[in-house]
């Protein structure tokens, strides 16, 4: 499965570059503005060798669940206070606050890119995928995002971020469905040691 995702993203990579134009952003915008809930399949890959598996949930405004398949044992869960962060094999319990996730920043009810607030880095865009690097301009705790998404159709498909540890994380996701109902209780954190993964 892996070895597919990363070989479509290889081809959508194919192509001629473009610089960005306010449409483009105007199109990420509305894209991320557009989400109400969002569920996903992914894979994790990092620049230390670790590949994982999992489950993602979004329901906005910031909402967040992430199931990672054994032999993970993470569970990770943003109830719109804090984020949960379970590492169920050291039976180890950590909250984590919104603003130390860049991921977070797509959890918003608004995204903004007016290079004031958050600002642009690095853009690229060809016949198959448009990719941005954003980066909170007043807040230089949080590391830049790089979103990629496929261009027919428009659609989030990988973002990749720089971990505390400077390890480069990537996100992949397939499987993705859209605005479909979310039960209330994934984001709800109850301890628990035994696995159930939810489809």
């Amino acid at each position: 499965m892996m070895k597919k995702i990363l070989t479509t993203l290889f081809f959508l990579y194919s192509g001629i570059a473009q610089a960005q134009t306010a449409g483009d952003l105007a199109e990420i915008e509305n894209y991320l503005n557009g989400i109400k809930t969002l569920k996903a399949n992914f894979v994790q890959t990092a620049s230390n060798g670790t590949v994982s598996e999992g489950l993602l949930y979004i329901e906005k405004p910031s909402k967040l669940r992430m199931e990672y398949a054994p032999p993970a044992e993470i569970l990770l869960i943003g109830n719109g206070d804090y984020v949960v962060f379970n590492d169920r094999e050291l039976d180890q319990i950590t909250n984590i606050d919104y603003e130390d996730i860049p991921a977070t920043m797509i959890l918003a009810d608004e995204v903004k890119i007016d290079n004031k607030n958050l600002k642009v880095l690095d853009f690229y865009k060809d016949a198959g995928l448009t990719s941005v690097t954003l980066e909170y301009a007043k807040d230089k705790n949080v590391g830049p995002i790089t979103l990629v998404f496929s261009n027919n159709p428009f659609e989030l498909k990988q973002w990749k971020i720089i971990d505390p540890q400077s390890v480069e994380v990537t996100l992949s996701l397939y499987d993705v469905i859209k605005d479909q109902p979310l039960d209330e209780n994934l984001f709800k954190f109850q301890k628990e040691k035994a696995r159930s993964r939810r489809r």
